[in-house]
Order: C-alpha cells, then structure tokens, then sequence
C-alpha cells in the first residue's frame, strides 16, 4: 500500500486540530452513526478546555488506496519540542495559516523547524468563512516569511489550499464562492505533492525513536517510523544509546493507528509509524537496529529547559484537608514518571529537603503539569518560575523571546511603557485602522508577571504571543519579573468576615469573598502601594444589642479577582509561593508567621541576609 506521513503544523488556534477532525470524516474514517467529538484528537480534558493540544497525536486513514498517517502537533512554543522529534518522522507538512490573523511568532517557530528538516510543506489558508479576511495578504506574508527563513528555492512555489475546518469545506481557489464540501482538495494535493517515504524494506531494521509514551504495564513506549527493514512482535532487536552504548531487548508489543485508535499489530515494515514496547528506559533519538547490522541514525537535537520552579510538599496549615496526595514519596514517582514521557522535562531532588527543582520549556508547560497533578488528588506548593541562566564563554546568559502584540490604538501607550521597564527592544511596529501590532524581543524574565497586567492593560481585548529566541548575555535590569506593587498578607486564621472585609478592601483589590477560610500568611488582596500589608480579614464585629447583629446582612462588598492558576504563578514574588491542593490553590508568604516576616524582610532591605 501507498504511504505518506505528514505533520499539521501552526500557530495556536489557526484551526490544526478541527482540520484534521474535517480529513477524518472526508475519508470516511467514522461509521456513519458514530458520535465524534469535535476536535476527536484532543483527548485529553485540560486541551479540550483550553482549545489547545498540548501533546501531539498520530492518526491514520484510508484515502484512495493509499494510507495517509497524520500527525497532529502542539502550537504553543512551550510543547515545540514535540514539534521537532515529529520533524524526523514525515516527509511533508500541511502549513495552516489563519486567513484573517496571517502569520503570527509560532508560525515562525514551527515552519522553521520544518524547513531545517528539509520537509516539504503544503500551504493551507484556512478560516476562509471569517469577516474582514485578507486572502491575498495573508499570501504574501507567508511567502515573505518562507523567504525570511531562508527556504530553498523548490519550496518557494508551494502548492496552496483554502479551507474551512468548521464548515468542512475546501477548494483550491482563493475565491471563497468556489468551496466545496469536504476536504477532498487537501488529501488529493498530499497524494499528489507529498512523497512517499523514502524506505528499503528489503534491508536491515532501522527505526529511530521521535516521542514517547508511558503506561505502568511495559513502561516506556518508543514512537517512530521504520526507515528502512520489517519489525515483527517477539523479535530480538538491538538499540544505539545516545551515548554510543548497546542494548538488546524483545519487542513485548508492537502498536500501529487507524483513524482514532491504536491497536496491537504483529508486524510492520519500513516507512510506518509504530509504537515499540519492551526496553523499560528508551529515550528520544536512539536507534532501534537488526542486531546484526547496528547503524544508529543521526542524533536528534532537543532544545533546552528555559524555565524552572521548585515543587514541594504542601506546608500550610490547611495541608491534607483536600488531597489524598501529600507525601514526598508520592509527589516525586508522579513526577519521575512524567519524565518517562516527557522529554523536555527535568526534575532533580533537592539534597535533605522535601522539594525538587523542576525544569520545562515555560510557564504554559509546567502549569499543565501541576494542573494535571492538582486534578489527581496531589497536594504541592510552587515557587515563582525562575529563567535558566547559562554560563557560556564566562558571560552569563539568559533566554530572549521573541514578542508579537496585537492591541486596540488607544492601549498601545501604556502597554509601551510597560514593556519599555521590562527591557523589550521595539523591533517593529505596525499601525492598522483600529489596532496596532507590536514586534519585541524581550528577556523571558521581562515576560513574568506580565501575562496578568496585559490583560488589565488592554482590558481583555489585547493579542499577545511569545516564543523562544535564543540565549543572550544577561539584562543588567535585576528587578525584571519581580511584581511592582504589594500584597495584602492575612495575619489570623479562621473564616473571612463581611464585616472585616469591608473595612480592609478600602486598602486595594481582594482575591477573597466571605467565608473563604485563610491562615496567617496567606495572600488575600493586592494592595494599592508596592509595600505588602498585614490585615486581619477574619475578625467579627463585637455584637453589643440584637439590631447590630444583623448589621452584616446589609454590607456590600466588592466582587473579588478571581486568579486562574497561570494568573497565580504570573504573581507571585520570589517570597511567595502557591499552594495547591484539589480543590483549590491559594498564594502565600513563604514565611507565614507576621513577625518573623517583618524581621526578615528589614535584615533584608538592610542587606544582612
């Protein structure tokens, strides 16, 4: 059977993940009464919550005799790690470009990974159903950005399709009158455009592992395509470690996709993707070879961490209240065993102490993960993140972003001036008839703490994207991401009050409402000054006749701030921390006790500690 193996990639929220759900139902790959969700790929609750896919999915079907494996990939910068290793496993790429947004950072980001691997893309403008789009425009930008990234010049004429994955229609004209139901426009142009893979099956195994997958019954999972040979269940075959070691190991179970599913298959040959299981401790880029003919392939190249942030039990008053989760034994195999499949993650113990340095790709990345914890029933407190300062050529180096920033005219002012203190170097600046789009480059540390005042800034009607640059020497600027202004610290335990509430958000914003329970330390408003303030939200009001105690009935109270847990890791200061348990997270002081705060922070200010 004919193969091909192409990658979807995108900016986030261009339409990758509903396209494929269009290619699926094109090429009959659902019974005719079969309920699909929408976006059937997204499979796990915190993306199809968010619209996001976080990590990506492989997805097969059956198109005019010839078998198209799809693989749909993250387009958040913090999951672009995935998008690399998937680069290794297909021969083309299906470029989607939102027809009204055009090409935004991570269409950047992900077409030159593509183009680094020397893969083919075909063009797809897709939301072609949207008001006020600009067809014509959004085509030259794309040209412009293929001729930016340096693409040789056989890729410059790139086929281009126009679609729209909500309404499941696609043609290969510009004119949206000319669309047509289903997609049959994009799977003719991959048969036609995209080559097969270019496999010897007659020749020795070799098969290089791009992702991988976890399960607590064969432990690792290995996901690649077979470049040249066969590979059957029960075989003996041998892996090239990344350190230039050998192992050999049985194949327990050998898994391929049809439309949906995968399922156990007994054999495959060269030019499918498969899933391996049998070596317990496979990694990324290690070559699974005939014992006899052992040629590892080239190394894969994965980016760094940029980002850490110290995971710990949870040490506040209100601890195991919640979860069932709590102990340092339980938290440490839960994140050990998200390393097994997540190879952009890091996490080292922290020597004689219940806590761990844990390392990804950005805040996005490590929030899923605690987000994901927090829904399994663990118990943990965070710190602020932290970038990851490298030491190259005895200069110290922190990681740049690039920022792209797309606000109403009237806002543009203030996010500038926001930015400007934040160290952001004004690259480009593109003013349109309501709304003007900012390019920076900016140190990622300049972007902690910003996500929140953006959205204040703008009101909510603010666009704002990021990605990772490169390494730079680092910003003089020692203050970037710290927050400018203080918080409101609880200096009692017990329920909230109306009554005392009342008296205390008159000092700034509250993130509590009446009857939120709170211990000392605890972070419950923001105040209006950038010096924190002790206040007491739990006391009462003294009753002295029987018409006073009703008087709390009548207070009105401020609707409180409601943080998400992004918005909490983007507040927090580095002597503060988020504690998180199941069903909730609150953010405190590091040290919850008022007095020993205070002293603390004078021998600081003094420069004693």
């Amino acid at each position: 059977m004919n193969i091909r193996n192409v990658a979807i990639i995108a900016h986030v929220d261009h339409g990758k993940t509903t396209l494929v759900d269009q290619l699926l139902k094109s090429a009959g790959a659902f019974r005719v009464n079969e309920e699909v969700n929408v976006r059937a790929l997204d499979s796990n609750d915190l993306e199809r919550e968010r619209g996001i896919t976080i990590l990506a999915k492989t997805t097969s079907i059956i198109y005019k005799d010839t078998k198209i494996n799809i693989l749909d990939t993250p387009g958040h910068a913090d999951f672009g790690g995935e998008v690399e290793r998937i680069m290794n496993m297909v021969d083309g790429c299906l470029l989607l470009v939102d027809a009204f947004e055009g090409t935004m950072p991570q269409t950047r980001f992900v077409l030159k990974k593509a183009l680094q691997a020397g893969i083919k893309p075909i063009v797809i403008i897709n939301k072609v159903d949207r008001n006020n789009i600009d067809i014509e425009g959004t085509l030259d930008e794309v040209l412009e950005l293929f001729i930016e990234l340096g693409a040789p010049e056989q890729f410059l004429e790139f086929p281009v399709i126009y679609t729209s994955g909500l309404k499941g229609t696609s043609s290969l004209q510009a004119n949206v009158n000319t669309q047509k139901p289903g997609m049959d426009a994009v799977l003719d142009t991959i048969i036609k455009e995209i080559p097969a893979p270019n496999v010897d099956i007659d020749a020795p195994l070799q098969m290089q592992v791009a992702l991988l997958d976890y399960n607590d019954f064969v432990g690792r999972i290995g996901i690649g395509t077979i470049k040249k040979g066969k590979i059957h269940v029960n075989d003996n075959v041998t892996v090239s470690r990344n350190n230039g070691s050998t192992v050999t190991f049985r194949v327990m179970k050998l898994f391929g996709y049809q439309g949906l599913k995968r399922l156990e298959i007994e054999e495959a040959v060269a030019g499918e993707i498969v899933a391996v299981a049998g070596l317990t401790d496979i990694n990324v880029g290690e070559t699974i070879c005939s014992p006899q003919h052992v040629v590892p392939l080239p190394p894969i190249k994965l980016d760094e961490p940029t980002l850490q942030m110290t995971f710990g039990t949870n040490s506040s008053p209100l601890s195991g209240k919640d979860g069932k989760l709590l102990t340092a034994r339980k938290i440490e195999e839960r994140l050990f065993r998200e390393m097994q499949k997540d190879v952009a993650l890091r996490v080292v113990r922290i020597p004689e102490k219940e806590s761990w340095i844990v390392s990804g790709r950005g805040e996005l990345h490590l929030s899923i993960l605690i987000e994901n914890m927090r829904r399994e029933g663990f118990e943990l407190e965070v710190s602020k993140p932290q970038v990851i300062i490298k030491e190259i050529d005895g200069v110290k180096h922190e990681p740049y972003e690039d920022l792209l920033i797309d606000v109403p005219n009237e806002f543009v002012g203030d996010i500038m001036t926001s930015l400007g203190v934040r160290s952001a170097e004004l690259i480009n600046m593109d003013a349109r008839d309501t709304t003007t789009i900012l390019t920076y480059v900016i140190p990622s540390r300049g972007l902690l703490g910003f996500m929140t005042n953006f959205m204040t800034l703008t009101k909510g009607y603010g666009i704002i994207s990021h990605t990772y640059k490169e390494y730079r020497p680092t910003s003089s600027n020692t203050g970037l991401g710290e927050r400018l202004v203080g918080v409101l610290v609880a200096t009692e335990g017990g329920q909230a009050t109306p009554y005392a509430i009342e008296h205390v958000e008159e000092r700034g914003t509250m993130f509590i409402e009446p009857g939120t329970e709170v211990y000392e330390g605890m972070i419950v408003g923001e105040n209006r000054y950038d010096f924190d303030l002790a206040v007491n939200v739990v006391l009462k009001k003294a009753l002295t006749n029987m018409r006073s105690a009703g008087k709390d009935n009548t207070v009105v109270l401020k609707t409180p701030r409601r943080m998400s847990l992004e918005a909490c890791l983007d507040y927090i200061n580095t002597d503060e921390l988020v504690e998180i348990t199941p069903l909730t997270y609150r953010m405190r002081k590091k040290i919850l006790n008022t007095a020993e705060r205070k002293k603390f922070d004078s021998r600081a200010r003094k420069g004693d500690l």
